[in-house]
């Protein structure tokens, strides 16, 4: 049987043995990703943007409370805008109802309540943050995984399905009003049903008697934001901008440049056309190498040898940036997404994600909003 001394000893080669391994294993996470230890700390500036109403703005990750402290990180980033989202449920594409829910509903995320949702937006104003309010359908199993699959399989279901989003969206035009947000986006990716054009201008005037605010629609950037034809009807065209870039891993940002001269075009000749500004209501780019190849496309953050690639996605900001925001009639953008009190040390299972948070890419973010 051993001794009192020898097991106080074994005991004390037991802890230093798991302290070396724990430094060991620390040492390795620093050295192996240098790009993304790096640049976790983004120095912030104490000057406010230019007064010129333009939408520096992030797409809010709703959570279970929301305190100052999450929002000074905006504040040093010279963001100006938040979009909030809460969700509608539907059960499936063909699907003519819509479930709202106005508590701590099924995702169980308080900052999608109603409740979460003008708290969010009251602090945010005390920082000098205005709100988007941003409503957007799930779909719950059955046929379809976007909003952009909902497609009613009748006339009369079209009717059905415009009666219930109506009542849905008329809900949030009054919280929106209530509670002082800013702007409100009445549909997003909905683009079988933009071709229903008397049914969204009609909806617009209900919006309007109730709501005093800016008035936007989220169309898709494949082709829905030039079919949708009620434009006129609203204050400025949303565009979630998402545009395939590149066919090859690591552009460089004189191809991207490039790339981005084909959308210019298009979305150039609809602002003349419609006369209204435009506002990017989503873009962003995963830290990962294809990031420009399927910008909507969410990284698989389970694949072993998936790696960060931080320059990548700063690149695309860059270029992104240097694209539009000279140009007068660009009204700003929502980059996706922001995780409220996210910390450089627990940024690791989201090192691949869209955030630009304790990234290069939050340093070209900002240094533009300073513009």
């Amino acid at each position: 049987m051993p001794s009192p001394a020898f097991a106080i000893r074994r005991w004390r080669l037991v802890v230093f043995l798991l302290l070396a391994v724990v430094a060991a294993t620390a040492a390795w996470w620093r050295w192996s990703r240098p790009q993304f230890v790096a640049s976790t700390h983004v120095a912030g500036p104490t000057t406010p943007p230019p007064a010129d109403n333009r939408l520096r703005g992030v797409s809010w990750v709703a959570g279970d409370s929301v305190s100052s402290l999450d929002l000074e990180p905006l504040v040093r980033a010279r963001v100006t805008w938040i979009a909030q989202t809460p969700f509608g449920w539907q059960a499936g594409a063909t699907t003519p109802t819509i479930q709202l829910h106005t508590g701590v509903g099924h995702r169980g995320y308080w900052g999608e309540s109603d409740r979460g949702l003008v708290l969010t937006s009251q602090r945010a104003r005390q920082r000098g943050i205005r709100t988007l309010l941003k409503p957007h359908l799930w779909l719950r199993g059955g046929s379809g995984t976007w909003p952009g699959d909902v497609k009613m399989s009748s006339e009369a279901d079209w009717q059905r399905w415009f009666a219930s989003y109506s009542v849905f969206m008329l809900h949030y035009a009054r919280l929106a009003e209530s509670s002082g947000m800013a702007a409100l986006c009445i549909g997003t990716e909905l683009q079988h049903s933009v071709g229903h054009e008397a049914e969204w201008r009609a909806l617009i005037a209900q919006i309007r008697a109730v709501y005093r605010g800016q008035l936007t629609y989220a169309a898709n950037w494949n082709a829905e934001f030039e079919q949708v034809g009620f434009w006129d009807a609203l204050d400025f065209i949303g565009i979630q901008a998402y545009f395939p870039l590149s066919t090859t891993e690591r552009p460089t940002k004189a191809a991207l440049l490039k790339a981005w001269q084909g959308p210019l075009r298009r979305i150039e000749a609809l602002q003349k056309r419609v006369k209204k500004p435009v506002v990017f209501t989503e873009i962003g780019y995963k830290t990962t190498p294809d990031a420009a190849i399927e910008p909507w496309a969410w990284p698989n953050r389970t694949a072993v040898a998936a790696t960060p690639d931080e320059a990548t996605q700063a690149t695309c900001y860059a270029a992104m940036f240097e694209t539009f925001w000279p140009r007068r009639w660009f009204q700003g953008l929502f980059v996706w997404k922001w995780y409220p009190g996210l910390q450089p040390a627990g940024l690791a299972r989201r090192y691949l994600d869209f955030t630009p948070q304790h990234k290069p890419a939050e340093q070209v973010m900002t240094a533009w909003f300073g513009k």
